[in-house]
């Protein structure tokens, strides 16, 4: 009997040993001491704030607007006393159910309490949000389009995330005599810094009165910095729904798409002639026709312009003159200058965003004579952006540097100054002796008003 008492004995004492190791382990592990923690504090997340996007004077193109934002312990009072203040009333009694405390929106003119947490939280976009196209949108958390894409990764890891915590019961009611843990939020000053002037923008989107499609570009001549690029027709980030189902495709950025050229290509006629040996006082009788092949072009003038030479022609945009003139120029030559120019190049304005490189015709095409013909003035196969355009002619107006569009400047950690700089680049494509006389054919076009084309 003794024996059998002092096996029991043994038995429970190994029982017993083993049930304090395996309290031992579980009250050692991280993942039950968490779940411990969790269960005894409620985190509230109220709003995350990710880095600005400035414009070149570090003035803000995001975070511009914010919202009134509460937490509250949801007893009796506080209740009573948030209620007239609640902007969405629905939402508001969907989560009072639980009992536990929450982050509700709300209007100004309520004053914080022991159960009342206010917080003035930034929001990413704006109604009238400047520069959407070049910005772009973020989808749960990710930037999807523009500069939020690009710089993605930047603008996420500088994010601030606004909370506020409880310690609470078993319940979950909040213990009272506690204070909560508010984590502030303080001024955002890390971002991206475009060359974008954000007073130029605004005047570069004024013209969507005017416009239905279309696009702004204005570019700094002597450094090929973007200040100011709008697509029309614009859209709302905060509706994207609505743009997607727009017919007229808002969300494309026309600044950056191709289409036909125009007339304002006879500069590059021009500047193929000069280095051919023609100057401007070629002339040419304009009859309101002419025929190429079996191809019969004509002026817009339909009476003819009578004789005409360059600067005339230039003024006038008379289509024959510069079809005539194309005839004088080697082909090899005229593709050339074409592409010096930056026809034909694409360029990116930063990672994802680009511009596309249009279409310059090849030698073989433009062994067409009806195809020169039409390249003379811009048209048939030549497809350029009006981010190509506006490098073009500034090109022309700073005496021959052609800049690559540059819209990013850097990124800044203090709001202040720029960290990691992006490089201007550029290449000479023309002597100043020939940009000049260019920027006379520009004046005289501009100041004769000529009728387009």
């Amino acid at each position: 009997m003794q024996k059998r008492i002092i096996l029991l004995g043994i038995i429970f004492s190994f029982l017993y040993f083993l049930l304090y190791i395996r309290i031992y382990i579980i009250v050692s592990d991280k993942k039950y001491i968490e779940a411990g923690k969790s269960q005894s504090i409620c985190k509230l997340d109220v709003g995350t704030i990710d880095a600005n996007i400035y414009d070149r004077n570090y003035l803000r193109l995001v975070n511009t607007e914010s919202t009134l934002y509460a937490s509250i312990n949801p007893t009796a009072e506080a209740v009573s006393e948030i209620l007239p203040y609640v902007s969405d009333r629905e939402e508001f009694y969907s989560k009072l159910v639980y009992g536990r405390p929450f982050v509700c929106r709300v209007n100004k003119g309520i004053k914080e309490s022991d159960d009342i947490t206010l917080f003035e939280i930034d929001e990413r976009n704006s109604e009238n949000q400047l520069a959407e196209h070049i910005i772009g949108y973020v989808r749960e958390g990710v930037g999807i389009t523009g500069i939020e894409s690009a710089y993605d990764e930047f603008l996420r890891m500088n994010s601030e995330t606004v909370s506020v915590t409880y310690n609470i019961d078993g319940m979950g009611n909040v213990l009272q005599g506690i204070d909560k843990k508010v984590t502030q939020k303080y001024e955002m000053k890390a971002g991206v810094v475009l060359t974008i002037d954000k007073y130029i923008q605004a005047i570069c989107e004024l013209m969507e009165d005017k416009v239905k499609k279309g696009a702004v570009v204005v570019m700094d001549v002597q450094s090929g910095d973007i200040l100011g690029m709008a697509s029309f027709p614009s859209y709302n980030p905060i509706n994207l729904g609505e743009a997607l189902e727009n017919e007229d495709s808002p969300l494309i950025n026309r600044c950056v798409y191709s289409y036909s050229v125009g007339s304002i290509f006879k500069l590059v006629t021009a500047a193929a002639a000069f280095e051919q040996g023609i100057d401007e006082s070629f002339s040419y009788e304009c009859t309101g026709k002419i025929s190429i092949g079996d191809q019969i072009f004509m002026c817009h003038d339909h009476s003819g312009h009578g004789k005409l030479d360059m600067t005339e022609a230039m003024k006038e945009s008379c289509n024959p003159y510069f079809i005539e003139l194309s005839k004088k120029i080697d082909t090899s030559l005229f593709h050339k200058i074409a592409e010096r120019f930056g026809f034909g190049r694409a360029y990116s304005l930063g990672a994802g965003i680009n511009c596309s490189g249009g279409n310059v015709p090849s030698l073989e095409e433009l062994g067409v004579p009806a195809e020169k013909a039409n390249f003379s003035f811009g048209q048939g196969k030549l497809l350029a952006t009006p981010l190509q355009i506006s490098s073009f002619t500034c090109a022309i107006a700073n005496g021959g540097k052609l800049y690559e569009p540059r819209l990013v400047i850097g990124t800044t950690d203090d709001g202040e100054n720029v960290e990691r700089e992006e490089q201007q680049k550029y290449s000479c494509v023309l002597d100043n002796k020939t940009a000049l006389r260019l920027q006379k054919l520009m004046g005289e076009a501009v100041n004769g008003n000529p009728e387009s084309n």
